[in-house]
């Protein structure tokens, strides 16, 4: 591990020197890069970053090449995968928001100097894990029995069966890599956590080839296949990352493995009074993209396949601007809990800064490649391939208009996050995600006869309103905070 430390080290004086001139170069005359403390910050918050974004792109495209592994079965098979998968990765992420205050804690312990209550923090969120994953994992078993209430197509719902049961039992196991990664992420310790997931993402793609079309004595195990590579997949990256804090010198001063393991009330209330708001937040979140999936569906089979391919899509730029939003949220919460607001507002800001340039750089993709993202998921000889084209190139054109409202909205959530903000944001995603995503979509798709791309529409609007209001909401926030603490 010390051999990783120094090439981690290496990386790192790279992007330092690196990193100042890209943000010279893109605002240049801004205050935000006259002091030397301020492109320092920045370096160190990039740092965490690419790291950060190079892990969540990483598994991210394990779901994708389950879905290129699936797609050639069958438009069909695509969309009970793409659908059945939404709705469980709602019920994970939503953990997921939850469990993200443990890494808040964390950042806040180091920095205020105290390792002791970042590794309480840790063992905590494995206990909540514990207690909430395991209904879950149940839930997840289940979830054809709430689709089938959705009116799905019949062949859709019946092939989400096998899926759903093999990829239950990932639900642990991501959800205490989850807490880990946190951990990592809070003390700027990212790499092990991006070597993993890029390992990952390789095994997954080879193991669902395997599982899914059979082979060396496996009978073709079909959907059930794909999701039972997943949760495999996902064990060994708990495990690999698990044993990674076990193993590193420098993490055994924080006792995650040498105090007691038990119920702290305490830390436990801390994490449920801040998370269940961060977790309706994500709820509202990546509920309006099962419910776009949902109303996808009904519409017909071709236009759910159509938005599973183009949220292949849409997920990249996410994710990417997911790992800015995490680095964002670690760094705030370190100037917030070492009692300098003027370095977590800084923060804040450089992250919002960052994240929307790259995601204005990525807009292209979409509008110049369009029939190559198409091909990856579904074959030419397959009958419904000049319908599912048609509607992704089009959903495709406004998935890369609102792919930076997306970005935006993912980063000033979180640097409110890194000052303990969450009610007021999940009133704001209410607005934007529901009334005028679903709502809006709903409106443009079945009154007004816009079809899907009616849905697209209106994820374009609650995403825009959501990402604008927001950041708005961290910069009032965060510049009253430094006035109430100077008087």
């Amino acid at each position: 591990m010390d051999g990783c430390d120094g090439v981690a080290g290496a990386r790192a004086l790279k992007i330092r020197s690196i990193i100042p001139h890209i943000l010279a170069l893109f605002f240049r005359g801004s205050p935000l890069i006259t002091n030397s403390e301020t492109r320092s910050e920045a370096v160190t918050l990039m740092r965490i970053a690419l790291p950060l974004s190079a892990a969540y792109l990483a598994e991210f495209s394990m779901f994708v090449t389950t879905k290129m592994v699936v797609g050639k079965l069958g438009y069909y098979e695509l969309a009970a995968v793409g659908i059945a998968g939404n709705l469980s990765f709602e019920v994970l992420i939503i953990l997921m928001g939850l469990l993200s205050i443990v890494g808040v804690l964390c950042a806040q312990a180091e920095g205020a100097g105290e390792k002791k209550q970042a590794g309480l923090a840790v063992r905590q969120g494995f206990i909540v894990s514990l207690l909430l994953g395991t209904p879950s994992m149940i839930l997840v078993w289940h979830l054809d029995t709430i689709l089938g209430w959705t009116n799905q197509d019949p062949r859709v719902l019946q092939l989400t069966v096998p899926y759903l049961h093999g990829l239950s039992a990932c639900v642990l196991p991501v959800l205490f890599f989850a807490v880990l990664r946190n951990f990592v992420s809070a003390l700027a310790r990212p790499q092990a956590v991006m070597a993993i997931t890029g390992m990952a993402v390789l095994v997954n793609y080879l193991l669902t080839l395997w599982l899914v079309r059979g082979g060396w004595g496996v009978p073709p195990l079909g959907l059930f296949g794909a999701g039972l590579a997943t949760s495999i997949v996902s064990w060994l990256m708990f495990l690999a990352l698990l044993w990674h804090v076990y193993e590193t010198a420098a993490l055994r001063g924080y006792g995650v493995f040498a105090e007691r393991w038990k119920l702290d009330t305490t830390i436990c209330k801390e994490i449920m009074v801040l998370g269940l708001p961060v977790a309706g937040l994500v709820f509202l979140e990546a509920g309006m993209f099962a419910a776009a999936s949902i109303l996808s569906g009904i519409i017909s089979a071709e236009t759910l396949a159509a938005y599973e391919i183009v949220m292949a899509w849409v997920g990249i730029p996410f994710v990417i601007a997911l790992g800015i939003a995490e680095a964002t949220m670690v760094r705030v919460a370190h100037g917030a809990g070492s009692n300098r607001l003027d370095t977590a507002r800084q923060s804040g800001i450089l992250g919002i800064l960052i994240g929307v340039l790259i995601l204005i750089i990525m807009m292209i993709i979409p509008l110049g490649f369009a029939a190559y993202i198409i091909d990856i998921f579904i074959a030419p000889s397959d009958p419904g391939f000049t319908a599912v084209s048609l509607l992704s190139f089009e959903f495709l054109i406004i998935a890369a208009i609102f792919q930076v409202f997306d970005g935006l909205q993912a980063i000033a959530a979180r640097a409110l996050r890194g000052v303990k903000d969450s009610v007021a944001p999940l009133w704001i995603a209410g607005f934007g995600y529901w009334i005028l995503g679903i709502g809006g979509g709903s409106w443009l798709a079945f009154w007004m006869d816009f079809g899907g791309a009616g849905l697209w529409w209106g994820l374009a609007m609650g995403l825009t309103t959501t990402g604008l209001l927001l950041a708005y909401r961290f910069h009032q926030l965060s510049r009253r905070l430094i006035l109430d603490s100077a008087t």
